[in-house]
């Protein structure tokens, strides 16, 4: 007791003790452990809370896990090598030591110590404060049911506590029926989820990529667990693996989530806000085991999952090998399951889109030297004195241009119109198939159901939520927030993510503003390779600067908008996600397409004619190249969308491991010399990164399908390196999951969420954007309205999309200029006719893709013919296993039997078959030649015949008819 107090005056307000507790002793090895089913006391914890112990204090219980004492089991399992390790939570904490070190150097400082001091009184009752939380929350797991067991690894500067949980067999039961989890009824075949498997098999095709990987989960009938059902159940007798690993990852993490470790009021409730307030450092499930595989010979079913994820999945030279889902929705839950299928769903698709947009390149690269515009700038020498690009430069020949205006054909000429309108439809067909496959995999993986029945409120917001009303659906009472506040916080939110995309606008002005500036800069050295180029080299380097300002501002912005939506107070945590995903997406989506859009749509638009130039903040208005629009549109599109990826690739190859270097580098000065013993499961896994979710994941390759569809007719190639980045993309996800993460939590899904929304919305715009694309930007128009009424070989197209400068623009007198207008600079009538033609191709473009879609999404059904029948067969199944008695069942079974016997026909068999069965039942008389059968459970009607009424009299004396009116 006094050594206690002399040690709380010294300040060491972590060691929260109960104080009745000193007479009771811990041996070194009984410390932390299961022995015979029992718990941890949750004074040991706050013992445990003390930085470094007297050996002569009994208060105090250490555990030295590189200790000699015999290990039942390593890996996955407690000491007694039976009980599983479900979760695993882990803190540090310094030496105290070292610490007291520190103490004893201030007080000898005198009076300029006392600061020091101070705050170190502060850093002390905040420690104290966190050794209490831990203290309360280990309590409150204990009282929820869970079993725990405590290892340590120590050296003189710090020590690492790790906390291993698991479900009992009674608590998983419990949380099974409450969470909804799905229980086997009846195994069937193991569902083809590989369209080209199946085509490739009729064809008889050899498959090379087809794969034969071990150990692929079965697939069951299901149907919602019910502990009073058990019985019902495939393989409810075998405790040990009747639960998945991922299962009860879930239940615990469960547990984790809803337990309070403060007040509740102050939403101190939730193994996530620990670690944030940095009372755990981490909280994970274990792996499954090493994913390296063994050095000996070793028979393929005997890996464990993550073995067999490595090596089928997550090597480099998997890369055309079919996913194992199965497996990853057996390790890593169907969230994350969705998204591989997904990513491995796109990216098999842009395979045709690939193969087309390059042989539409080719074309263009094979036609090039046929372009009569071309060849007519080439040889025009001195013929087109081309008006000055800026005020203070000087005429120029437009025949300088010659290599732009070759290399502009590649990007503008019929092919790619043909490939714009093949991209509109495949986007579209590419979602409605993308519909079929995600109903497939939802209801095959059992999250058909999942957001209508099972969704609960967050724990967050039913920590912070402050008051509570009847849910209108179940009736019970859960938290709630006032609609009226959040939609006004929801506003308030709007307000700060317009002002965000102000700045977006204002830094899209600047890179114009720069992009001028570089081209006049290079114009006056007075190169004429740099004069000529001196726009290619602009928009390339401004482009650039662009690039990295959109990765800028996208860190910047998604830090913004995840407190925003924490602030906006969602009810379950797809609401919360949505509303994230949007504000994310709606700022990335101006933030990646502002530039895209400007050079497509506003470029050259607003230049005016010599003598009446536009300008902004003093200088001229942008003018396109002389390759055009498309050209330098593709320049932009290439810089920003691939170098977006390889920039996202190299952080997704080094990050991570970079992370991982670090935290072994530090778990490894704490190990000192036990470094070189085998580690333990959990050290490992700590070692680890952890997961940072699929938000960065999802984002990326929507905002991909929105560069390959919006802009795809002035980058044919665009889904060619969309292609190849996801083939990268898939196996670096794959090693990061499997390698380098910590294992997340399993997750539920019934689809990808707001994301499929967003795919279609962009799909939508595509055909618009496409449209306006080939009318207004694309010079295709044009040229056809010329060969229509003029010459059918373009022969004279250069000179007549030329103007005069006016007469009053005595500068440069005769120049020329690329505009449809007169010597007066008002627009031609061959102008007003091409606005006609114009709106004309985009009423008719868009018309006619969206009738064509429409009519795909009614002759594609969303859910397949098979899979219809197999929703019925396992809504037939749960009914009967969810029946309250067997004899229901059994009258079930012949209700064939008792609908078709009808009056004046005999079939005396299958009567007495019914009455035979419900001979333990009490018979009820409903009415004339009607029975229904009773059972302290409940009821089932059965029709009989006035000739079945003999064979229902036999049973009277075992079974007593009465009235229903009785």
């Amino acid at each position: 007791m006094s050594r206690k107090g002399s040690e709380l005056l010294k300040g060491d307000r972590e060691v929260l003790l109960d104080l009745d507790y000193v007479a009771e002793e811990h041996s070194a090895d009984g410390y932390g452990s299961l022995q015979n089913g029992s718990f941890i006391p949750a004074r040991c914890f706050a013992a445990a809370d003390v930085d470094e112990v007297a050996d002569d204090d009994p208060m105090y219980s250490r555990c030295n896990t590189r200790s000699n004492q015999p290990v039942a089991q390593l890996g996955n399992y407690f000491r007694d090598g039976r009980t599983k390790i479900d979760f695993v939570l882990v803190w540090e904490i310094r030496s105290r030591r070292k610490k007291r070190g520190k103490a004893k150097s201030q007080g000898n400082a005198g009076e300029g110590g006392a600061a020091p001091a101070e705050e170190n009184n502060r850093s002390e009752r905040r420690k104290a404060q966190l050794a209490q939380w831990r203290q309360k929350f280990v309590h409150n797991l204990e009282s929820a049911g869970l079993l725990m067991e405590k290892e340590e690894t120590a050296n003189e500067k710090k020590t690492i506590h790790f906390l291993k949980l698991s479900a009992p067999w009674d608590v998983l039961l419990y949380y099974a029926e409450e969470l909804c989890l799905r229980a086997p009824l009846q195994a069937q075949p193991n569902l083809d989820l590989n369209t080209s498997a199946r085509v490739l098999k009729r064809l008889c095709i050899p498959n090379v990529m087809m794969e034969s990987v071990p150990n692929r989960p079965l697939d069951y009938y299901t149907c919602a667990f019910r502990k009073s059902k058990m019985n019902r159940f495939l393989g409810c007798n075998d405790q040990q693996s009747y639960f998945t690993n991922a299962q009860r990852h879930r239940v615990v993490y469960e547990i984790l989530a809803r337990t309070v470790y403060g007040k509740r009021k102050r939403a101190e409730v939730g193994v996530d806000r620990l670690v944030n307030e940095g009372v755990y450092t981490a909280a994970f499930p274990l792996h499954e085991g090493p994913f390296q595989l063994p050095k000996y010979e070793i028979c393929p079913d005997e890996l464990n999952q993550r073995q067999i994820l490595y090596h089928y999945w997550a090597r480099w030279w998997k890369w055309y090998k079919y996913q194992p889902l199965d497996h990853i929705r057996e390790y890593f839950g169907e969230k994350i399951a969705l998204y591989f299928a997904w990513l491995g769903f796109y990216t098999a698709w842009l395979l045709p889109a690939a193969v087309v947009g390059t042989l539409v390149f080719v074309s263009g690269v094979m036609s090039m030297g046929s372009n009569a515009p071309a060849k007519d700038i080439c040889i025009s020498e001195a013929s087109y004195l081309m008006c000055p690009l800026c005020n203070t430069c000087k005429a120029w020949n437009m025949s300088d241009t010659c290599t732009m205006a070759k290399l502009g054909y590649l990007f503008d000429h019929p092919g790619t119109v043909l490939f714009s309108v093949f991209m509109s439809f495949w986007a579209v067909t590419f979602l409605e198939y993308w519909k079929r496959k995600m109903a497939t995999l939802s209801h095959h993986w059992d999250c058909m159901d999942f957001h209508e029945e099972e969704e609960r409120p967050r724990p967050e917001f039913a920590a912070t939520a402050p008051t509570m009303q009847p849910n209108p659906v179940t009736g019970v009472k859960e938290p709630y927030f006032p609609e009226k506040t959040r939609l006004s916080r929801m506003f308030t939110g709007s307000m700060i993510i317009i002002m965000m995309l102000c700045v977006v606008m204002i830094f899209l002005v600047t890179v114009v503003m720069c992009r001028g500036i570089i081209s006049m800069m290079l114009f006056h050295t007075g190169s004429p390779v740099l004069r000529t180029e001196a726009g290619t080299i602009a928009n390339i380097s401004s482009s650039i600067v662009n690039l990295g300002l959109i990765l800028l501002m996208g860190r910047v912005y998604t830090a913004l908008a995840e407190q925003l939506t924490k602030w906006e107070m969602h009810r379950t945590q797809t609401q919360y996600d949505n509303a994230f995903i949007f504000k994310v997406f709606i700022f990335q989506f101006v933030n990646f397409y502002s530039s895209p859009f400007y050079v497509a749509f506003f470029k050259g638009r607003f230049v005016g004619y010599p003598s009446n130039y536009g300008t902004l903040f003093g200088m001229r208005n942008e003018d396109c190249g002389p390759g055009g629009c498309l050209i330098e549109l593709a320049e932009q599109l290439f810089i920003i969308m691939v170098g977006k990826q390889v920039i996202n690739n190299i952080q997704e190859f080094i990050i991570p491991k970079v992370k991982a270097w670090h935290q072994k580098r530090t778990l490894a000065k704490v190990l000192g010399d036990n470094a070189s013993r085998e580690p333990r499961r959990w050290e490992e896994d700590y070692k680890l990164v952890e997961c940072e979710g699929l938000f960065e994941e999802y984002l990326e390759m929507v905002l991909q399908f929105g560069f390959i569809t919006i802009f795809v007719a002035a980058f044919p190639l665009a889904p060619l390196f969309a292609l190849l980045n996801n083939w990268v993309e898939i196996r670096l996800d794959a090693h990061k999951f499997a390698c380098e993460y910590r294992r997340p939590v399993a997750e539920r899904a019934q689809n990808i969420g707001v994301w499929f929304n967003i795919l279609e919305a962009l799909s939508h715009l595509s055909v618009i954007a496409n449209a306006f694309l080939i009318a207004f930007t694309s010079d295709f128009l044009p040229r056809l309205l010329y060969q229509y009424k003029f010459d059918n070989d373009l022969n004279g197209y250069v000179n007549f999309t030329l103007a005069y400068a006016p007469r009053n623009y005595t500068e440069n007198p005769m120049c020329r200029y690329k505009a449809f207008r007169d010597n007066n600079g008002d627009y031609s009538l061959f102008y007003w006719e091409l606005v006609g033609v114009r709106l004309g191709f985009i009423i008719a473009f868009e018309h006619v893709v969206f009738f064509v879609l429409r009519a795909i999404d009614w002759i594609v059904p969303d859910v397949p013919e098979s899979l219809e029948l197999k929703i019925k067969r396992e809504r037939y199944l749960a009914k009967q296993a969810l029946a309250e008695n067997q004899e229901a069942l059994l009258v079930s079974r012949g209700r064939g039997v008792a609908h078709a016997a009808t009056p004046g026909t005999s079939s005396p068999a299958k009567p007495m078959a019914v009455a035979l069965a419900c001979r333990k039942s009490e018979l009820v008389l409903v009415s004339k030649h009607r029975y229904a059968l009773w059972t302290p459970a409940g009821s089932s009607a059965v029709c009989c015949s006035e000739e079945g009424d003999a064979h229902m009299q036999r049973l009277q004396n075992a079974a007593p008819i009465r009235h229903k009116s009785q």
